[in-house]
C-alpha cells in the first residue's frame, strides 16, 4: 500500500534550486533534471525525456507564473524516493500558460504511484490559488521557509477529530 507522504516533506527531499537557467521551458527543465538530488541509479536523461514527453501532450504551466511539470508515469517504484523539487528560474520564461504570464517557478513531481501524484498535484494547485502562498513564492523562499509555510497549511487542512 503506498504511504501518504505530506507535501512539505517531499519539497524537503526534493529540495529547492535558485536561478535555473534557460530561456525557454525545455532549457530550463534540461537544468532542473540536472540540478535536481536524485535517488542512485536514476537517468537523468530518462527522466528529462518523461518530463518532455508529458509537456508535449500538454504544458504544465498552471497560471500566475507556476508551472508543474512531471513524468506522464511513475519514475519510481518505492514510495520513499518520492519528492518535489521546487525550482526558482533565473528569468521567467514563456510557457503557454492560461493567463500568458510567463513561468518563474517549477514544482517537479516525482512520484512513485498515480494516487500520490494526483495528490501532490492537488495540494500543489490548491497552494497556488492563494495569494499568501504566491507572494511567498515571489520572494523566493529558502527551504525552511516554504517548508515551513506547507507544513503549516496542511495542519490547517487536517480534519478534526470527533468527539
Amino acid at each position: 500500500m503506498a504511504i501518504a507522504l505530506s507535501l512539505s516533506s517531499l519539497v524537503e527531499r526534493g529540495g529547492v534550486y535558485f536561478n535555473i537557467a534557460g530561456a525557454t521551458s525545455v532549457e530550463a527543465l534540461s537544468e532542473a533534471t540536472k540540478a535536481m538530488s536524485l535517488p542512485k541509479g536514476v537517468d537523468r536523461d530518462l527522466l528529462y525525456n518523461a518530463i518532455l514527453e508529458r509537456e508535449a501532450l500538454m504544458p504544465t504551466a498552471i497560471g500566475n507564473g507556476v508551472a508543474i511539470p512531471h513524468p506522464r508515469n511513475p519514475i519510481f517504484s518505492e514510495d520513499d524516493e518520492q519528492r518535489v523539487g521546487v525550482f526558482f528560474l533565473k528569468t521567467p520564461i514563456s510557457y503557454n500558460a492560461l493567463d500568458r504570464k510567463p513561468v518563474s517557478v517549477f514544482f517537479l513531481i516525482l512520484s512513485s504511484n498515480p494516487r500520490s501524484h494526483l495528490s501532490v498535484l492537488a495540494e500543489i494547485s490548491h497552494l497556488c490559488q492563494h495569494e499568501e502562498f504566491l507572494a511567498l513564492l515571489a520572494t523566493r523562499p529558502s527551504t525552511e521557509e516554504l517548508v515551513a509555510y506547507i507544513g503549516k497549511s496542511e495542519k490547517s487542512l487536517e480534519p478534526k477529530t470527533a468527539r
